[in-house]
Parts: C-alpha cells; structure tokens; sequence
C-alpha cells in the first residue's frame, strides 16, 4: 500500500468539498420555529392537566415529565433524530435533548446486556451535564449564600 501525503491546504479543501456549508439562517428559524413548538407543546399539556383539576404543583411537575417520556419513546422509534436533524438546538435544547442523550445510548448498547450495555453506557453522554451543571449549581449556592443573601 503506498500512502502519499497531502498538505494542509490540499485536506481543507477536500474536507470543504466533501461537506458543504449549511444556512445559518435556515437553520437558526428552523431551530427557534421547532423550540417554540416544543414550549407550545408543553404549554397545551399544562392547559390540559390544569383543566382536568390537577394542582398547579401537580401542572408543574407533569409538563416535563411528559415531555420527557415523548422525547423518550420518540428516540426510541428512531424518529427523534430525524426531527432533529431538521430542528438543531430546537430539540435539543430544551429538556426533550436530555431525554434523547440518556436514551440514544441505551439503545445502542442493548445488545450488549441490561448492566455492561444499557446500565454502563447510559449516561454517557448525558453523564458530564449531570456533573458540571451539579458543580455549577453548588457553586452558584455558596455565592450567593456567601454575597448576595
């Protein structure tokens, strides 16, 4: 096998050709226009449970639940990633893309059983946002216990 090098410039314009650019228009409107639906989405849950007699507590605590659960059976079905190719950051962002992370690698290591696949793969993508956010969290609470209570 005879390997040949190529220069820098050579590798950047054969990576440019091989993926063109994309709209940063299109795809901001199309990921603000898809957020917003999932926000209006959890919005008509909060009117529904509100008018079947739930608490408002009870409201608060249903709406992201049932977000995540359709986020969850959604990327199960394998339909999740195809809207979020077309949405970006808007299912990502919002509480559907924790769902997705936790879920996504399930899927993919189930094969290799419920504690070595599924149990260890887990959260391993969602696993660092657990972590640093906890981190930030903590240090935002000593701040502001420390300064500005």
């Amino acid at each position: 096998m005879i390997f040949t090098s190529i220069s820098n410039g050579e590798y950047g314009r054969m990576a440019k050709k091989a993926s063109p650019p994309s709209s940063k228009i299109k795809n901001g409107f199309l990921a603000f226009v898809i957020g917003g639906l999932v926000c209006a989405l959890g919005e008509g849950f909060g009117v529904i449970y509100s008018k079947i007699g739930m608490s408002q507590d009870n409201v608060k605590l249903m709406i992201p639940v049932t977000l995540i659960v359709i986020a969850a059976v959604l990327t199960a079905l394998g339909v999740f990633d195809k809207i979020a190719y077309y949405a970006g950051a808007g299912t990502i962002v919002p509480i559907t893309g924790f769902a997705n992370a936790i879920v996504s690698p399930a899927m993919e290591f189930k094969s290799e059983g419920q504690i070595l696949g599924t149990g260890a793969n887990m959260f391993r993508i969602a696993g660092p946002v657990i972590v640093y956010g906890t981190l930030a969290a903590v240090i935002y609470g000593v701040v502001y216990y420390m300064f500005l209570r």
